[in-house]
């Protein structure tokens, strides 16, 4: 049964960083996943993907800023977060797709078949 569990969420101060890790088992990294995050009251959306080749996909708002990116030999996916924004606040939830590859744009959470827990991120102003 497929696993992720995600990690290094925290509170920051606007212009921050921060960078979530989500180790993953139970199937290949070299699938697609996906970082969605949720904020209270809204909907939750898909922020990045990785394809099977390692070509990313973001969401407009977060383009420049957020790097998603893997480490097989680790069964990691990261999300590398700068210049954090209060809007970017919210838990951060990593996804799973095995076997097909991403779909187009960030995805909607019907898109995916695996979830992890979540990590909170809380960006002040």
């Amino acid at each position: 049964q497929p696993h992720l569990v995600e990690s290094g969420g925290g509170s920051v101060q606007a212009g921050g960083s921060l960078n979530l890790s989500c180790t993953v088992s139970g199937f290949a990294l070299t699938y697609c996943l996906a970082w969605f995050r949720q904020a209270p009251g809204k909907e939750r959306e898909g922020v990045a993907n990785l394809n099977t080749r390692a070509s990313p996909t973001y969401a407009e708002s977060v383009l420049g800023r957020f790097t998603i990116s893997r480490d097989i030999a680790k069964n990691t996916l990261f999300l590398q977060m700068n210049d954090l924004k209060p809007e970017d606040s919210g838990t951060y939830y990593c996804a799973g797709r095995p076997y097909r590859g991403c779909p187009s744009g960030p995805g909607t959470i019907s898109d995916f078949d695996y979830w992890g827990q979540g990590t909170q991120v809380t960006v002040s102003s």
